[in-house]
């Protein structure tokens, strides 16, 4: 199983960015899969899960109506389109998904809200 993020960077305040997450080594259509972030200094927190069987998705209050999450089972991927940054957005973000008990992520992506 192999996760890898990508798309991270600085941004201003009320920038855009978009992340990806390329993912391989299992059947990535049968998975739900989640964004988490770590903020400096702080525990790592769940952004938004999207789910395997119809794609529901459920955000975290602090980014409903600025991030959007999509899947494409063809390509394997996950993209978190992040809108109206702000500064607390600050974060390393991971992609996440748990296969049989077991949970697996990537190495993260740098996402950097400053003016």
């Amino acid at each position: 199983v192999q996760l890898v993020e990508s798309g991270g960077g600085l941004v201003q305040p009320g920038g855009s960015l978009r992340l990806s997450c390329a993912a391989s080594g299992f059947t990535f259509s049968s998975y739900t899969v989640s964004w988490y972030r770590q903020p400096p200094g702080k525990e790592r927190e769940v952004v938004v899960t999207i789910l395997s069987a119809d794609g529901s998705t459920n955000y975290a209050d602090s980014v409903k109506g600025r991030f959007t999450i999509s899947r494409d089972n063809a390509k394997n991927t996950v993209s978190l389109q992040m809108n109206s940054l702000k500064p607390e957005d600050t974060a390393v973000y991971y992609c996440r998904v748990r296969i049989r008990g077991r949970e697996y992520w990537g190495q993260g992506t740098q996402v950097t809200v400053s003016s």
